[in-house]
């Protein structure tokens, strides 16, 4: 026989709504994912036509900064649109400008950093992967395995803090991000092998 606060855990576990944790979630997830991506891409797209380690890294680190810059810009402009919305919106309704109300209301600068250091977060992973190898096809391997664990990482940490079937969502994220990767250094090589100086 099940226990009265046994009852109650499982209760609240059934009753947890996860569309709560959706926005957070969704920056979180898609600014660590993005860096992984793009760094990843960036240094193998490198290393397509290059087995120089220094301008791999320096093409991630570039990378690294650039993004987390784009990045915290894009949910700063974002989230501050959507604040002028709900704010006009209370405005028009006239609304007084309760204490509940303003809590409620998105902060654009905490949504920008938190973004920039997501992105940051998976970028570190193939730079890491990338900095201590010095044999080229080694470090390719090992960018892309690095990178291939942190995607399955993500993947099941999306799937366990948003309630959903983790083997789909492990799937796509390796998926997607292995596209991403073949494509740039597909086309990379392919650019490499046209004559293209370096």
């Amino acid at each position: 026989m099940k226990s009265h606060n046994t009852i109650n855990i499982e209760m609240e576990k059934q009753e947890f709504d996860y569309s709560q944790r959706s926005q957070w979630l969704r920056a979180a997830v898609l600014g660590a994912n993005d860096g992984l991506v793009t760094i990843s891409s960036l240094i193998l797209g490198v290393g397509a036509v290059k087995d120089d380690p220094k301008s791999m890294i320096l093409t991630g680190f570039a990378g690294l900064v650039a993004g987390a810059c784009s990045m915290a810009i894009g949910e700063f402009v974002s989230v501050y649109s959507q604040l002028d919305v709900k704010l006009a919106q209370m405005k028009r309704e006239k609304k007084e400008e309760e204490e509940e109300d303003r809590e409620k209301l998105p902060n654009p600068f905490q949504a920008a950093l938190a973004s920039a250091l997501a992105f940051v977060m998976g970028a570190v992973v193939p730079l890491l992967g990338a900095a201590f190898v010095r044999e080229y096809r080694v470090r390719l391997g090992v960018v892309g395995a690095a990178t291939t664990a942190a995607l399955v990482g993500f993947g099941w940490g999306g799937a366990v803090l948003g309630g959903s079937r983790v083997g789909r969502s492990c799937g796509r994220v390796v998926v997607g991000g292995w596209m991403a990767m073949g494509i740039t250094f597909g086309l990379s090589k392919l650019i490499g092998l046209g004559g293209l100086e370096m």
